[in-house]
């Protein structure tokens, strides 16, 4: 049952690179505005999932220091700062929250 498994998710990936290469791909060619609009969809995704892994618990939502980490690196982000300036940033908001 693993081995289908494996066999059928491994046809789907190839079938929705194929579909990307030769359907999605021309027509992002002719729409420049749709390619730079698509192109942000993964980092969107990306920040969804941080954000929610951040202020859920279960089913309840929670503030508490972790979102005052995000909030700081997502403003150094936005601020095109080094990586390394993100996580330690991040990392002393956190900190600093949870001291007070």
């Amino acid at each position: 049952m693993t081995g289908l498994s494996i066999l059928a998710l491994t046809v789907a990936v190839w079938g929705q690179r194929l579909l990307g290469a030769f359907v999605v791909g021309p027509l992002l060619a002719k729409r420049p505005a749709v390619a730079r609009a698509m192109g942000l969809i993964p980092a969107a995704v990306v920040m969804a999932v941080i954000v929610q892994l951040t202020v859920a618990t279960g089913r309840t939502l929670v503030v508490d220091a972790r979102l005052a980490g995000v909030v700081a690196a997502a403003v150094l982000v936005w601020r095109r700062a080094p990586c390394i300036v993100v996580v330690l940033a991040a990392a002393a908001a956190t900190a600093l929250a949870r001291a007070i």
